[in-house]
């Protein structure tokens, strides 16, 4: 297992993201000073965002059913925990964007090649409310991955 984001796990038989990218951001106001620098006054945290970007090949690796996966579970606007396989957990996250790219196609138009890129930004884990499950929906096409 590489990560989890809720009960979705990234490896080699679902998704394998090739990097791992993340922005955190801090957010500073800023008042404007006649002759001298603005003043500047820490607002707390930013944007906390991962990028994951892929390729996915169905002949040797991984599932085109992994990125309807990821899609419905960004269609239910929910909210998913995310653990990597350390067991180190990044908190609570929505999937922003899910991006694909289809390359080097069989004779019926399936891809050979998927490169794909899934945005995720962070929210506030007391936002339990937020919380995404897999009753219906996403769950019903992860269980046809296992």
């Amino acid at each position: 297992m590489m990560m989890a984001l809720g009960m979705f796990v990234f490896g080699l038989e679902t998704l394998a993201y090739q990097e791992f990218q993340r922005q955190t951001d801090w957010r500073h106001g800023s008042t404007s000073r006649i002759g001298i620098r603005p003043a500047r006054q820490y607002l707390g945290p930013g944007d906390d965002a991962i990028t994951l970007p892929g390729i996915l090949l169905p002949e040797l690796a991984g599932s085109q059913l992994s990125l309807d996966v990821i899609r419905e579970m960004g269609d239910s606007g929910k909210a998913w925990p995310l653990v990597d396989g350390s067991g180190r957990i990044y908190g609570l996250w929505i999937i922003e964007s899910l991006s694909e790219t289809r390359t080097l196609f069989f004779q019926d138009g399936a891809a050979r090649r998927i490169e794909f890129t899934i945005s995720l930004k962070r929210i506030d884990d007391d936002r339990v409310d937020l919380l995404g499950s897999l009753l219906g929906g996403a769950g019903d096409l992860l269980q046809g991955l296992l």
